[in-house]
């Protein structure tokens, strides 16, 4: 109990800092660890932020299969590329949970989901920091991520990435959150969206995406 509050303590002192910034490049311990890389980081979240303020700066996604997968929750549960069929619409959110914008647009999401699923509209979380480097769970992140979970009260999954991360698609991922779309055959459409947005500018993009599915 003691190690989950020093966790959840972490967890908030992170929520109130960088409260302002609309998406994280790399950590500032990992970027330590690779000065020659601090420079790049740091370029890389003013991308990201002022991204999340302007859909148009949105980078076109490369369309095509996700193909044949498995991962699991943060729970346990195993979630295949099935998971996409019974919906019209998919939006993917790829987050760490050391990175702020991420956790702070967690409950829009979370309210998206619920208004607009009769639109045939889900969402799906990706926690990218889940998995360490020899591809195994990030026993310490998952854990973060649980604690996420339930301060935010999301129903929606927080998957963690396998050994292939998604078939490559998670990989190079420089810049969270970042956001891209799935239709019902698994199939990677529209745009890929880096950096937070509010509920209202999300279900925007979502509107916008949909229509490119359904008509």
């Amino acid at each position: 109990m003691k190690k989950r509050n020093n966790l959840l303590s972490i967890l908030l002192c992170g929520i109130c800092c960088m409260a302002l910034l609309g998406g994280c490049g790399e950590p500032a311990d990992k970027a330590a660890e690779n000065p020659a890389d601090a420079s790049a980081a740091g370029d890389v979240q003013a991308d990201a932020s002022a991204a999340g303020d302007v859909q148009a700066d949105a980078e076109p996604a490369e369309e095509g299969s996700l193909g044949e997968f498995s991962m699991e929750d943060i729970e346990g549960n195993t979630y295949t590329q099935d998971m996409f069929a019974d919906y019209s619409l998919t939006m993917v959110n790829v987050f760490t949970t050391w990175c702020t914008p991420c956790i702070n647009e967690i409950p829009d999401l979370e309210k998206l989901r619920n208004e607009m699923a009769d639109q045939g509209v889900n969402v799906v979380g990706i926690a990218l920091d889940a998995i360490d480097a020899s591809g195994s769970a990030d026993g310490e992140a998952v854990e973060k991520a649980k604690i996420l979970a339930e301060q935010t009260g999301v129903t929606y999954p927080f998957l963690i990435p396998d050994a292939g991360y998604l078939n490559g698609r998670l990989m190079g991922i420089n810049a969270v959150p970042e956001t891209f779309f799935v239709d019902k055959d698994g199939t990677i459409v529209g745009e890929t969206y880096t950096g937070s947005r509010s509920l209202d500018e999300w279900k925007s993009v979502v509107e916008q995406e949909l229509q490119g599915v359904t008509q």
